[in-house]
């Protein structure tokens, strides 16, 4: 059973068709990746799959619930959608850290948030709980030894590590990546690809990347999705779609990659 399906969601802004009838499914643990020029939809699909932005038509069911119909007004109020966003855990290509917040209380503060919506009782019980989450997770990103640093003391690719872990850390179903490393200086990209792979290869987490990493895409993801004036204009295993793309847009956007 799919854990994510997509059923010809759109978004429109104003006159704009940003998106159209976009349709795709995830198995769990898969790994997407969407490629595409710029302004071809990709971040707006995303921003649509965590709730940031309201598609105007469409279906989106997480785990067989339907989080999303556009002909059902119950799937629309603020309060569901705050519930729906906890599926969908989101690392956006500019960090968006607290600057005033130390790297753990960065990972932790949402958490923590939660916990005291529920009582004084249930927040004490859980804050040891949620600082021991987020040690695992400063380990697995391998900055243990930066927990304490703020984010003007922290590299670039640093920065998108704990933001990968703030992500992380609420244990969504599905992890999505806006152009992780489109804010990053080549030498520092290669760090973070390597959690986000070690986060497929080792730990079997579902994930959606956007990226204009070519090799990345390729070689990483299980499907890949070539979007184009707000609409997929491919999909399939990515090395079939890499090496031998079927349309005539997908053949010209991958013309300068493949050769």
């Amino acid at each position: 059973m799919a854990i994510l399906e997509v059923k010809n969601l759109q978004k429109n802004f104003g006159d704009i068709k940003v998106l159209k009838n976009i349709n795709f499914s995830l198995e769990k643990g898969e790994v997407l990746s969407i490629i595409g020029s710029s302004g071809s939809g990709k971040t707006t699909l995303l921003r649509c799959l965590n709730f940031l932005e309201t598609p105007d038509s469409g279906v989106i069911k997480v785990n067989n619930e339907i989080l999303f119909d556009s002909s059902d007004p119950a799937t629309r109020s603020e309060r569901q959608i705050r519930q729906k966003r906890l599926h969908f855990g989101l690392v956006f290509q500019s960090f968006n850290l607290f600057p005033q917040y130390s790297a753990i209380n960065n990972v932790t503060l949402a958490p923590l948030l939660a916990a005291k919506e529920k009582g004084k009782e249930f927040y004490e019980e859980k804050k040891i709980e949620i600082h021991e989450r987020a040690l695992n997770l400063f380990e697995q990103i391998g900055l243990l030894d930066r927990i304490h640093n703020y984010p003007h003391q922290l590299s670039g690719g640093q920065c998108q590590r704990v933001a990968i872990a703030r992500a992380l850390i609420l244990e969504p179903d599905i992890l999505c990546f806006d152009e992780p490393t489109s804010a990053l200086d080549p030498e520092l990209t290669g760090e973070v690809l390597k959690v986000i792979r070690s986060l497929s290869e080792q730990h079997n987490m579902t994930m959606i990347i956007v990226t204009h990493e070519m090799e990345f895409a390729r070689d990483v993801a299980s499907q890949a999705i070539f979007m184009d004036g707000g609409e997929v204009c491919e999909k399939g295993d990515p090395l079939e779609l890499f090496n031998n793309p079927k349309q005539e847009r997908t053949k010209h956007f991958l013309g300068r990659f493949n050769s």
